[in-house]
């Protein structure tokens, strides 16, 4: 099973109390599923509006069991951002 880095920023990272964090996952959903299990309550909360990068890559649409992750890789949880 692949090891990657989640990286947390702004709302997220406020929720987590920490920046970023390691993860032993093969699919995206597969490592948001032990964040929730990690971190219920508020993050749980916030992932629900969150958009993610794979490796700097935009998820999108795409269904969150179909997006590989590979060793080393880093998923980048973004909530939405507010300013100009």
């Amino acid at each position: 099973m692949p090891k990657v880095t989640v990286r947390y920023w702004a709302a997220a990272k406020a929720a987590a109390r920490v920046a970023e964090e390691p993860y032993d996952a093969d699919t995206l959903a597969d490592a948001l599923a032990a964040v929730r299990a990690r971190h219920p309550g508020e993050l749980t909360r916030v992932l629900q509006r969150c958009s993610f990068l794979v490796d700097g890559d935009p998820v999108g649409t795409r269904a969150h069991e179909t997006v590989r992750l590979a060793e080393g890789g880093t998923v980048e949880v973004l909530p939405p951002f507010a300013g100009g």
